[in-house]
Order: structure tokens, then C-alpha cells, then sequence
């Protein structure tokens, strides 16, 4: 059987297989690549041996019209054939021509710079489109506004180093940092449930389960995978889910329902050596954490100053629905409980 591939819509874009419903060869693609096609669309001409071509996916759309057979010859030459010139009638004086028309305008997905030398021009691929329309329409539509603090990272660093070994003997996982960010920002949506809420139109709702999305970087661009009810996961369960999540982001094979939903997203762009920034919130939900570098800053420690490895963190909330009084305590419980972890045993 033979596959072929479209593009389906979601917050995020995953390529998936197109089956066709008979064995035999391609003949011909009715659909352009990197064309938006609705499902059931024909996309493609199949040949079997012996046998007429037979359409894959039939809908009612442009491609049945390309696919329909030419007319017969006889009635393109009776069409091609003028017909008879009519008796001469009075000649009438001529009208004066009307002025030409404007140049159409250039629609918004017209080129509109000329080309130069030393620039290429390539399509945005079908997935930055998306992501772009997507961050425009949260900018459009929320009210955001950002928070910061910093965190010392010391407790923390030291737990991963103290227990790293241990821990990947018993799990068979490393322990790495995000995992203390998702505990930490778990109990801070638990103690601020509004930031894990969501406007509906007249209405809020308030969400008793924390679907965690954790923002990966591929070579095709971002996804969001789901961490799914990350409130019944310890330190080693969130790590398996997070690797296997990258995992599958950069080989390609994430499913939609992977990235679907979420109450809540963390962005790390301190892999890539950011110092601060401000996260766009990610529809419909209405937060995001920001996680950046860790720089060994001096810091005020007990009347001394001594080097501590720092990370700035941020919050952009959505002000309609969220107050700076919720933003600044639920950064500020993600601070506590990172610098302490022992909190989290405790729960203090």
C-alpha cells in the first residue's frame, strides 16, 4: 500500500501518514506541496495494473474538477469554429475609451520587496505558520503582562549531584533540573489556582488536574508535548515523560494528542543561553513560566558576599483574569520551593 503525507492543523503541526485505499503507482499529485487541503480532499492519482486511475480521498473539491475527463474533440472544434458574421449593421460612432484600471493591489501573501543580490527567498514551512498566527492571536487577544524573580540554584544543583548517581541506578533516568521546576510550579498552581484557570467567555474555569507543556526546540520548529496530570508524579515519573517526550518532538513521531491541552506551559531558553526574556503565553492557556541560564552572580549571604549560581525566572500571565498580587505569590512559591526542596516533603 502506498503512503503519502499531509499536513493536519493543531496548535502545533505534525506530519501524518495518508493511506490509499488500493495498492498501485502514483500518476499524479492534485495537491501542491505545502498546500492547505481539508480532509477528505483528493490529493493524489492512483494507477493499478490494468485497470483506470482511482482517486485518493475522494471529497467534493477543485482536485474532482481537475481530475474530470476533457471534453470530447468534436465539441472543442464546434466550440473553436466562429460562427457566422452577422449582415453589417450601421456604423455608430465610437465610444471614447474608458481609462485604464488601477493595478490590482498586492495581496498580503504577494512577495512585496524586490529581489536583491545575496537574498534568497524561501516558503515559511506549513508549521512556522502556524506558530507565528498562533502568538499574534495571544498577543491580539490577552492582556499580558510579565513578572520576574530570581532563584538561587545552590540546594537544588547539589541535590542533582548528591543523589544523580542513585537515581539513575533505581529509575534508569537522569535527574535533571526541569523536573524540580515542574514539582515546584505544580504546587504554586495548586496554591494560586487562578493562573491554572482559563477565561470561557462570561465564565471561568478552574482546572482540579495540572496538564503540564513543556516547550522543546526541534529542527522543524517548536512543539509543546503534554505533561498530563503531573500533580500524581514524583521527581523519576516526570522525568521519564519528559524524555520520552523530547525524544519523539526531534524524530518527528508526536502524535497530536501529545501536544493537545495543557493548563500551563514552562519554556526553557536557558539551553540556549538566554539571560531574561518574556515568554508569550501559549492559547488557550493563560501563563507561562520562563526559565533562563544560570550565571554565577555575587550574591548577599548571610551579611557576606559569596557566588551563587542565579537563574532569573519570569511569568507572563494574562491580566484579565490574573492579578499581579496571584503572579508575584506563585513565582514566589516556585522560588521558595526550589531554593528548599525539602518544602515539597514537607508541605510547607
Amino acid at each position: 500500500m502506498i503512503l503519502l503525507s499531509t499536513v493536519m492543523h493543531f496548535y502545533t503541526q505534525v506530519t501524518i501518514d495518508v493511506a490509499s485505499p488500493e495498492a498501485g503507482v502514483i500518476q499524479k499529485f492534485l495537491a501542491k506541496e505545502g498546500e492547505t487541503v481539508e480532509p477528505g480532499t483528493k490529493i493524489a492519482v492512483i494507477s493499478k495494473s490494468g485497470e483506470g486511475a482511482t482517486h485518493v480521498a475522494p471529497s467534493e473539491s477543485a482536485g474532482e474538477k481537475a481530475a474530470s475527463p476533457p471534453p470530447p474533440a468534436e465539441k472543442v472544434e464546434e466550440k473553436q469554429k466562429p460562427k457566422a458574421e452577422a449582415a453589417p449593421a450601421a456604423e455608430k460612432p465610437k465610444a471614447p475609451s474608458p481609462p485604464p484600471p488601477p493595478p490590482p493591489k498586492r495581496s498580503a501573501t504577494e512577495p512585496q520587496l524586490p529581489p536583491k543580490d545575496r537574498e534568497r527567498r524561501i516558503p515559511m514551512t506549513r508549521l512556522r505558520k502556524r506558530v507565528a498566527a498562533r502568538l499574534k492571536d495571544s498577543q491580539n487577544t490577552f492582556a499580558l503582562l510579565t513578572t520576574f524573580n530570581e532563584v538561587d540554584m545552590t540546594n537544588l544543583m547539589k541535590l542533582r549531584s548528591d543523589y544523580k548517581d542513585a537515581f539513575v541506578e533505581k529509575h534508569g533516568v537522569k535527574l535533571g533540573l526541569m523536573s524540580g521546576f515542574v514539582k515546584a510550579a505544580v504546587s504554586g498552581l495548586q496554591n494560586q489556582p487562578i493562573i491554572n484557570a482559563v477565561i470561557d467567555g462570561d465564565d471561568i474555569i478552574y482546572r482540579d488536574y495540572v496538564d503540564i507543556s513543556i516547550a522543546v526546540g526541534t529542527p522543524k520548529g517548536l512543539v509543546v508535548p503534554v505533561i498530563r496530570n503531573a500533580e500524581n508524579m514524583n521527581f523519576a515519573d516526570i522525568e521519564k515523560e519528559i524524555n520520552t517526550l523530547a525524544k519523539k518532538a526531534n524524530d518527528g513521531s508526536i502524535s497530536i494528542d501529545e501536544m493537545a491541552g495543557g493548563t500551563f506551559t514552562i519554556s526553557n531558553g536557558g539551553v540556549y543561553g538566554s539571560l531574561l526574556s518574556t515568554p508569550i503565553i501559549n492559547p488557550p492557556q493563560s501563563a507561562i513560566l520562563g526559565m533562563h541560564s544560570i550565571v554565577s552572580r555575587p550574591m548577599v549571604v548571610g551579611g557576606n558576599v559569596v557566588p551563587r549560581p542565579m537563574m532569573y525566572i519570569a511569568l507572563t500571565y494574562d491580566h484579565r483574569l490574573i492579578d499581579g498580587r496571584e503572579a508575584v505569590f506563585f513565582l514566589r512559591r516556585i522560588k521558595d520551593v526550589v531554593e528548599d526542596p525539602r518544602r515539597l516533603l514537607l508541605d510547607i
